[in-house]
């Protein structure tokens, strides 16, 4: 194992940790002071060695000519794995989308583009969770008699439905997208991003199925499954293999792309009707 990794087992691990402890402090828990005090300590150790091992990669980047922002984000990405990363991008993309979503905004959708929304299957179950986490959280109120433990899962409970919400909004925020000039941009809220140009899309179908597994699922053969609620309803036939990056960011390509939309004719409407628009006539000589 590199010690990029253990150092990120170390981050992964402590800083959870003292985020949770200053979330009970703001909720008004009292934690003892021997347990701050060693919080507090073991997150300064861990600090101090990952600033150690930090500077020889910022000075090694400096000496190979990058300049200091540049030096410094190299060395944190030697540090701090890939998959990490992503996920904590990932939850920041879904909080904004929460903005987003209030102010009744989308993402990446310019003018003249086709918004193809995708979450109708998954609407239903998503604001069920939400319920059902509600009610846990005035259960477990009700049940809970120690005051410490009952602040602490209230504290849990209210930013999970928050995330479950954001989790929703970054998929009603952030459709599929066909361009004005025949691209398609494929999303699954803030975790997945496929862009694919008009010049790679050979053909596109209505053609509704039932896969299993992961919403994000790449076969053996190049076909790629983007699903919603366990169904894709637009299959698209690509001239040559499409690279793209992984949910976790392991790099991926594909040939067939077989994804979810609500409006499945309107979509594939959309796509035929940019590719088989007529071109401008070229200008009469005078």
């Amino acid at each position: 194992m590199g010690p990029g990794l253990t150092h990120a087992h170390w981050l992964g691990t402590v800083l959870p940790a003292e985020l949770a402890l200053a979330v009970c402090l703001v909720a008004g828990v009292r934690i003892p002071v021997a347990v701050l005090l060693g919080a507090e300590a073991l997150v300064l150790a861990v600090l101090v060695v990952e600033a150690v091992t930090l500077w020889p990669l910022y000075a090694a980047g400096r000496r190979a000519g990058a300049g200091r922002r540049n030096a410094l984000r190299a060395a944190l990405r030697t540090l701090v794995p890939v998959p990490v990363r992503r996920l904590v991008a990932h939850e920041v993309r879904a909080l904004h989308s929460l903005g987003l979503w209030l102010l009744r905004r989308r993402h990446g959708v310019p003018e003249g583009a086709v918004a193809v929304p995708y979450t109708g299957p998954q609407t239903a179950m998503m604001y069920g969770l939400v319920f059902v986490s509600l009610v846990e959280t005035v259960m477990l109120a009700l049940l809970i008699p120690w005051p410490v433990v009952h602040r602490v899962l209230l504290v849990v409970d209210v930013y999970g439905v928050v995330l479950l919400l954001a989790l929703h909004a970054a998929c009603v925020t952030r459709p599929h997208v066909v361009g004005e000039d025949g691209s398609l941009r494929l999303r699954h809220g803030g975790l997945f991003d496929l862009r694919i140009p008009a010049s790679a899309v050979a053909g596109v179908r209505v053609d509704r199925r039932y896969p299993e597994g992961r919403s994000v699922l790449l076969h053996p053969d190049g076909v790629l499954d983007l699903s919603v609620g366990s169904q894709t309803t637009v299959t698209v036939e690509l001239t040559g293999p499409v690279a793209f990056v992984r949910p976790l960011g392991k790099p991926g390509a594909v040939h067939t792309v077989r994804f979810h939309a609500d409006d499945p004719r309107a979509a594939v409407a959309a796509l035929t009707r940019v590719r088989t628009a007529p071109s401008p006539s070229p200008d009469r000589p005078g």
